[in-house]
Parts: C-alpha cells; structure tokens; sequence
C-alpha cells in the first residue's frame, strides 16, 4: 500500500511539475507549485516520514509559495500570458528533458532494482527539534533573514517613484491630492 500511494503522490507531483512550467499565466503557474509540493509532502506521508511531509507544507507551501506570490503583487508583475516569453526551442527543451528523466530513472532503476519502498522508522520530532534549534540554529536565522530581505526588495522595487518620502504618508492626504485636481 505504501508503495502505491507513494506512486500516486510522485505521479500528482510529476503532472503538476509540468503543468508549472508549461503554463502560460504566472499565477496560475505559482498555484501549480502549490499542488507538485504538496504532492511531495504526499510522497514524504506515504514514507511514514510525518515530520518532514508536515515541515514541508508548513516551509514550503505555507512560507515559501505566499512569498512568491505577494512578491508577484507587489512588484506589478504582468498576470496576462505573455506570447514573446514562447520560443520555438520549447520543443528542444522537451526532449532534453525526457532524455534527462529517462537516464535519471534508469540510474534510480539500476541502484535500486526491484527494492520495495520501505517506511521510516528513525527519528522522532523531539530528536530533529532538538538537532535544528541546537547545531543548525544559525543557517536557519540567516534564511529568515535572507527571506525578509527579498521581501523588503519587493516592496521598494513595487514604488512607483524612486523616493519613499514623495509617497503620501495617509489616505486623507491621497484623497486631498486627487480632490485638488
């Protein structure tokens, strides 16, 4: 049983990983990751692997695609399919890919053979706690940096002028300037 729902979330994942790549409207591709990460915490679950499946729709899902999309409101980027982003290498691009999943599955397959998907025993919540806030406290506050920086960068890049000061400080004073014109 392990080994088809295992299956099933890695086909979910596979599909939406192409329905991200080839959609045509940025937020619908956004949307898509939603679904391909939260196949892979599908994939993590059938695993027996309950902690990482539930960090990685808390990070992943819940942190990582809401970043993304206010980063895409914010900077005004356009929501309307762009046909200049289309190129007639997309059909190039196709076949490196399947050459490329054929030698990475055969690889899987050969290191593999016919092993059954096995779930995980080790490794309770309290020991991976216990190991990320004791010896990987750092790189962990350096992402959380890293992330408010990209969206402080957002927000300044979102500024319709090049000063923050020339922005009217309230809505009474916006309402003011546009009564007076």
């Amino acid at each position: 049983m392990t080994t088809v729902l295992f299956s099933v979330a890695g086909l979910a994942a596979i599909a939406a990983g192409v329905l991200v790549v080839t959609s045509r409207r940025i937020v619908h591709a956004a949307l898509w990751l939603v679904v391909a990460l939260g196949a892979v915490a599908g994939c993590f679950g059938a695993l027996h692997a309950e902690f990482v499946a539930l960090v990685q729709i808390l990070v992943y899902v819940g942190a990582i695609v809401v970043l993304v999309l206010f980063a895409l409101m914010l900077t005004k980027a356009p929501t309307n399919p762009l046909p200049e982003l289309t190129t007639r290498r997309s059909p190039f691009a196709a076949v490196v890919a399947g050459v490329l999943a054929l030698l990475l599955g055969s690889g899987v397959v050969l290191a593999f053979g016919n092993d059954k998907i096995k779930p995980v025993s080790a490794g309770s919540a309290h020991d991976i706690g216990t190991s990320v806030f004791q010896a990987w406290v750092v790189p962990f506050e350096v992402l959380s940096v890293l992330l408010l920086a990209a969206l402080i960068g957002a927000i300044v890049l979102s500024q319709r002028s090049g000063k923050l000061s020339e922005r009217p400080d309230t809505l009474a004073e916006s309402a003011k300037e546009k009564g007076d014109r």
